[in-house]
């Protein structure tokens, strides 16, 4: 599975973006996806900062994101998103999308490579 992301750009705090993941194969809707990040400086979290279940049924937020970010999935096109609205400057970021073959509680089998979020103040 290779996965691209995209999306990734500079905006002002308070405003919007949305990250998209183009996921190849067609075992996409079989998988579990999610966002991960990383602060310039800092290791990857090694919490997602969302996830959704093959199904779109279930998601999970960390809580510095949630109720500002939206992730959903359009098997049809193997493309997951991230639509972050209210966008503060702590979530400059490298934003990488990740599958898992298990589902969503299992650990990511396979990584994209990143798209950069910066959010100035």
């Amino acid at each position: 599975v290779q996965l691209q992301a995209s999306g990734g750009g500079l905006v002002q705090a308070g405003g919007s973006l949305r990250l998209s993941c183009a996921a190849s194969g067609r075992a996409f809707s079989s998988y579990a996806m999610f966002w991960f990040r990383q602060t310039p400086g800092k290791e990857r979290e090694s919490v997602s900062v969302a996830a959704i279940s093959w199904s779109g049924g279930t998601t999970f937020y960390a809580d510095s994101v949630k109720g500002r970010f939206t992730i959903s999935r359009d098997n049809a096109k193997n493309t997951v998103y991230l639509q972050m609205d209210s966008l503060e400057p702590e979530d400059t970021a490298v934003y990488y999308c990740a599958a898992a073959v298990g589902g969503i509680q299992y650990e990511p089998d396979y990584w994209g490579q990143g798209t950069l979020v910066t959010v100035s103040s």
